[in-house]
Parts: structure tokens; C-alpha cells; sequence
């Protein structure tokens, strides 16, 4: 026989509803229903069949198995605007809202994480030509919503395969501090031929400033020496990336 919804083998995804007892741990039925017709419906027409707050509440729904949680989404988005921001909002910020504590906490970052996570597994180890939308998708994933500067550097092999990604510095809303020398110094390290810079604007506005411009030159030239290519530099804004390639920086 055919059984619709989540069976006992799914519980590591959602908390399954629990026994109706009458005892004082009970789930009212209307949220118990309605929890169940939330998850039948994302089973049954994926990400696409929920918007962002009915999503939130699905992965609320372990971190607070007794309640109802749509309240508890909607300030969640009320503060952070989309679900994107809600999963990266910085743990200090979160645990300002009402309803959130360490449970909610580490079921977001779960979430997050793992969409990182996904997202990097589509370009490391691949060539870059081949999967640079992939890319591109991947440097929002893990910076467009952060609220300080974070700059990060892709190493390339002499085929252009993705070799490593690592975070270099992190920096204030506006400002990270970046040594050319020390780009170079890495790229040598891990025998890469070629590196493409990476950082994000917390403004939200990806324009590059004197100081991006005169930093990607110093590592362009650094490079040079050492026989290490700079294939580029992004600049991940809130919804949209510059590339100084494309921009005639490089």
C-alpha cells in the first residue's frame, strides 16, 4: 500500500507529529494538521509549491516541536527580509528575537551550511570554463549576505580546475585587509597556476573601490613575477556580482 507524506525513516528531517495523548504535551490539532499539510505539499511539489515563510516554518518545526512556529518565521523575516537572510543573519542578531534560541540557532545554520556546502560541490575539482554560472552562484551562496568584508581566494590548476577555496581575511562593513604577497605565497604553496579573487560588499552595492582596484593590480603584479595568473576578481553584491574582468579592470 502506497502512504502519502513522511514515514518513521524521514524523522531526521522533520519531527514527526506526536502521539495524540490528551496529556499536556499534545500538539493542538490545528497545528499538528497543519504541519502535516506543510510537509505533503513541499513532498509533493518541492521548493517551489511553499513560499519563503511556509520553508522557514518547515525547518522550525525540530527546532520547536510544541508550538506553532509561524509567528516565530514571520518575525524571522520581518527582521531579515528573505529567507537567505534569515539563514545567514549572524547569531548575536538572532538571538535578539523573540521566540529564538540556541535550537532555532543551530537548525538555520544546518540549513545554511549545507546550501553552501551544495553549492561548492558544483565547482570544486571542475573546471571553471565549464561551470562558471555554478561559480558565480556559489560566491552568493557563501557572501552576499554577510554583514562584514570577507575575502577569499580560488586556486586554479594549469588545466583551470578548481583546486582549493580559502578564506584569507575578514574586515569590517566596509574594509578587509588583503596582502598581495601573501596570495602568491599560498598559490606557490598549493603548486596553482592561476587565482581568482573574491570579496563581497555588505552595502549591497558591487562597485569596486580605489583600494580593490589598486589591491588587484599589486597581486596581478606579484603574480607576474611568480608566474601566477590572476583570471579575476568578483565582487559580490546583495543581488548582483562585478567582474573586473568583464569590466575592463584586468
Amino acid at each position: 500500500m502506497i502512504q502519502t507524506g513522511f514515514s518513521d525513516a524521514q524523522g531526521a528531517l522533520f519531527d514527526p507529529p506526536p502521539r495524540d495523548t490528551g496529556g499536556p504535551v499534545a500538539l493542538p490539532s490545528y497545528i499538528r494538521d497543519h504541519r502535516q499539510r506543510l510537509r505533503d505539499r513541499f513532498v509533493s511539489g518541492g521548493a517551489d509549491a511553499v513560499p519563503d515563510y511556509e520553508m522557514l516554518e518547515l525547518v522550525l518545526f525540530r527546532a520547536i516541536p510544541r508550538r506553532d512556529v509561524k509567528p516565530v518565521a514571520r518575525r524571522l523575516l520581518d527582521a531579515f527580509g528573505d529567507f537567505a537572510g534569515v539563514l545567514s543573519a549572524p547569531r548575536a542578531r538572532l538571538l535578539e528575537m523573540d521566540g529564538v534560541g540556541a535550537a532555532v540557532i543551530c537548525e538555520l545554520k544546518i540549513v545554511e551550511a549545507a546550501a553552501q556546502r551544495l553549492a561548492r560541490g558544483k565547482v570544486m575539482h571542475r573546471p571553471i570554463v565549464s561551470s562558471w554560472q555554478a561559480l558565480i552562484d556559489y560566491c552568493h551562496a557563501a557572501l552576499s549576505h554577510k554583514d562584514i568584508e570577507e575575502f577569499r581566494v580560488l586556486f586554479l590548476d594549469r588545466k583551470n580546475v578548481l583546486i582549493a577555496d580559502e578564506a584569507q581575511a575578514r574586515g569590517t562593513v566596509d574594509h578587509v585587509p588583503v596582502y598581495p604577497r601573501e596570495v602568491i605565497k599560498r598559490a606557490l604553496e598549493l603548486n596553482a597556476s592561476a587565482v581568482i579573487l573574491v570579496h563581497n560588499h555588505p552595502s549591497g552595492d558591487p562597485s569596486p573601490s580605489d583600494a580593490d582596484i589598486a589591491m588587484t593590480n599589486e597581486v596581478a603584479r606579484a603574480g607576474e613575477v611568480m608566474g601566477v595568473t590572476l583570471h579575476d576578481h568578483l565582487v559580490i553584491g546583495k543581488c548582483r556580482e562585478l567582474s573586473f574582468r568583464s569590466e575592463g579592470y584586468l
